[in-house]
């Protein structure tokens, strides 16, 4: 099955989640079920980007990966979009584990599928407030509890915060599911900005308040606090 793929690149390091840090490629497929105001991916599922989308076989992306990389890299990252949207993915994991590599994945946790069981390192990433979008907790429950029944690998919840709204959606997605390690992250809210500089400033602002609110919450215990790290070296380029 051809798989809907926008962009391979790397090695770099990923910047999000529970992997924060990891040497990785980078497979980023197109389409996405949300629309979320801030998604710094929006060209993966508003259309500008459309004619560059390359139907690929999964030995076709292996291929593409060693040759970009050239043996060095033994970690994906399958990014969208929204990969949870693709049942034909599960043939590129299966081609991935059998040549040893590990993979990472993220999903805001509107859809589930079977491969997800296979994931070494696979991160829900439900939406807050401040994105527009409204998390269905009823699909989020049955994903968490078919993981905790299936999965080889390890599960964590991510949540973006930008506000106080999303503080509080986090704290109740954190009573929800305690038992699933949580990582709050700061939000980018500055996308189109070019100068890194300035955007740098703007992030460690922004971390530095969001630390601040974790640490005086009654809530928010036993989480972790996140800065976007690929922003802070990169800025907002793509392909890094």
């Amino acid at each position: 099955m051809k798989l809907p793929i926008l962009e391979i690149f790397g090695p770099t390091i990923q910047g999000e989640g529970m992997v924060i840090g990891q040497k990785t490629m980078f497979v980023r497929t197109a389409g996405c079920d949300y629309s979320c105001s801030w998604c710094d991916s929006k060209f993966t599922w508003d259309g500008s980007e459309k004619e560059n989308i390359r139907l690929m076989e999964a030995d076709e992306i292996l291929e593409e990966l060693n040759q970009q990389a050239g043996g060095r890299f033994a970690h994906v990252t399958i990014s969208g979009g929204n990969p949870a949207l693709l049942s034909g993915l599960g043939d590129f994991i299966d081609l991935l584990k059998g040549n040893r590599i590990k993979i990472a994945l993220e999903t805001q946790g509107s859809r589930w599928q079977p491969w997800f069981a296979a994931i070494d390192e696979l991160t829900l990433s439900p939406k807050p407030p401040s994105s527009g979008m409204k998390t269905n907790f009823s699909i989020l429950d049955d994903i968490i509890t078919s993981l905790k029944e299936q999965q080889k690998g390890t599960c964590s919840l991510k949540i973006v915060i930008f506000d106080l709204a999303d503080l509080e959606y986090a704290k109740k997605v954190h009573l929800q599911y305690p038992n699933v390690p949580l990582f709050l992250q700061v939000g980018n809210d500055d996308t189109g900005n070019a100068d890194d500089n300035l955007l740098l400033r703007r992030l460690l602002n922004r971390y530095d308040w969001l630390v601040e609110q974790v640490m005086d919450s009654r809530d928010l215990v036993n989480v972790r606090v996140l800065p976007q790290l690929h922003t802070y070296l990169w800025g907002n380029k793509r392909g890094v």
